[in-house]
């Protein structure tokens, strides 16, 4: 994970975000929010509740508040490799979470310490080679029973992928598919893992969002997510 180029967006970060996805009609902040609600729900079904909270690259913590309105008891730690990123979120969140800079390669957590990873659209900045041995760190941290949500764009969207080719930051961007992360995650120890598929309409098809649920194994959705649950220690 590049320190050096994340610093370089992160004063400008929410303004070439929102040119980047200007075709979807929304803001942002609604990429952000159903993201932890889909986290959120997954858990809800599942009978759990997150007591500590890693925000695995979570720059200029923009899913911070939605977070913490969702889990408000829950201790949430934001770690990024960028310090100008976590100098942001800081700012903009002051008391409410951890931010912890780390070198991109080890998390400086204790075995065990979380018991929810969260990953918003960071693996396709990492290279690679990197993919496995920073999921097995991510394993490390997480509890017996712990679950990791990364999502990802998915690249047979093609919205998507105008959408990462217009974006400043995610020049250097390889998207990822969910058979590909997926093999990832079992190489890195985590083989119990699902794939839902999200954003399938614009907002000004929003009256259709209804059908979401029904069409999540459909592999067209703008973005998807892979959940995995620790099992073993």
């Amino acid at each position: 994970m590049d320190e050096a180029e994340f610093d370089r967006f992160a004063d400008e970060y929410y303004q070439q975000h929102a040119a980047s996805i200007r075709l979807s009609g929304e803001a942002p902040e609604f990429f952000h929010r159903y993201k932890v609600e889909d986290v959120a729900a997954a858990l809800k079904a599942a009978g759990t509740t997150p007591r500590r909270i890693l925000d695995f690259g979570a720059g200029v913590g923009n899913s911070l508040g939605p977070m913490k309105e969702t889990f408000p008891a829950a201790e949430i730690v934001l770690l990024d490799p960028s310090a100008k990123s976590l100098d942001v979120a800081r700012t903009r969140h002051p008391g409410k979470a951890r931010f912890q800079h780390f070198d991109g390669s080890e998390i400086p957590f204790e075995d065990g310490a979380f018991d929810l990873v969260f990953a918003a659209c960071v693996f396709h900045h990492i290279p690679g080679l990197l993919h496995v041995p920073l999921l097995k760190e991510i394993r490390r941290v997480m509890g017996q029973g712990a679950s990791l949500f990364v999502f990802e764009h998915n690249p047979l969207n093609p919205l998507t992928r105008k959408a990462v080719r217009d974006c400043p930051f995610d020049e250097n961007a390889v998207l990822l598919s969910a058979g590909d992360l997926k093999a990832r995650l079992r190489d890195a120890g985590l083989p119990d893992c699902s794939v839902a598929y999200r954003i399938f309409f614009p907002r000004f098809l929003g009256a259709l969002r209804a059908l979401e649920p029904m069409l999540r194994g459909i592999p067209l959705g703008a973005q998807y997510y892979v959940h995995a649950i620790k099992r073993d220690s």
